[in-house]
């Protein structure tokens, strides 16, 4: 285990344990700032300024919450434009999954602290981490959620999205995932990765580290 500054820690509970306000949209140029909750609620207008091909990136800033449908919602119109997507501060559970479906998927600069917590099902093993959020493999991962437990999520993946059964809906558990924070220093920014198993409540330092899992190594960041 490893356990991070307060300062950083206490940024990153903030986001995981505020009550965020609805998903917000707002168009600055060719930068689409998206902030609030996933709820499914901006999901329409989300699609409709997409379609119009004036957006050229997709801004998660403090975007948190959210189910695994409205996950795939996000990332099917983002996969379709393909814009390029970027995290300013948190962006937790449902915004994970659409922030890798960017053509280039980046942290923003400055000085914030940047935090990216992606949902799975159980702790992944070195070999898996090296592929599972390359490419379509983030979405195959995202379909573990929408799936029937002993359903395919390669055909849930493919096929139209539906209803899932209770024991998908069981498997999201937001506060579970990896966990891939960004923080500035006087020597740059220094990058860590967390499982987090959701037992350790508003304690994130409890979150096991992860050796060798620098996210541009994993896909997570484009350069």
């Amino acid at each position: 285990m490893k356990t991070l500054s307060g300062t950083l820690w206490g940024l990153v509970l903030a986001g995981l344990t505020a009550g965020a306000p609805a998903a917000d949209l707002e168009l600055e140029g060719t930068r689409l700032l998206v902030s609030g909750t996933l709820d499914g609620s901006a999901v329409k207008d989300f699609e409709t300024h997409l379609a119009g091909g004036q957006v050229r990136t997709v801004v998660f800033e403090n975007a948190l919450g959210g189910s695994a449908e409205v996950a795939g919602d996000y990332a099917r119109a983002i996969h379709a434009a393909g814009v390029n997507t970027e995290v300013k501060g948190q962006c937790q559970a449902a915004c994970a999954y659409a922030f890798l479906a960017g053509k280039e998927h980046r942290f923003g600069h400055g000085f914030q602290v940047h935090a990216l917590l992606i949902p799975v099902v159980g702790r992944p093993q070195p070999a898996e981490l090296v592929t599972r959020w390359r490419g379509d493999e983030a979405q195959h991962t995202l379909a573990e959620f929408t799936t029937p437990a002993g359903g395919s999520p390669t055909d849930a993946a493919a096929a139209p999205p539906i209803a899932p059964e209770d024991g998908a809906k069981d498997r999201w558990q937001p506060n579970q995932g990896v966990l891939f924070t960004s923080s500035p220093t006087l020597f740059g920014r220094v990058r860590n990765t967390f499982y987090c198993d959701g037992t350790q409540g508003r304690d994130l330092s409890r979150c096991e580290l992860l050796p060798d899992a620098d996210p541009y190594k994993l896909g997570v960041l484009t350069p």
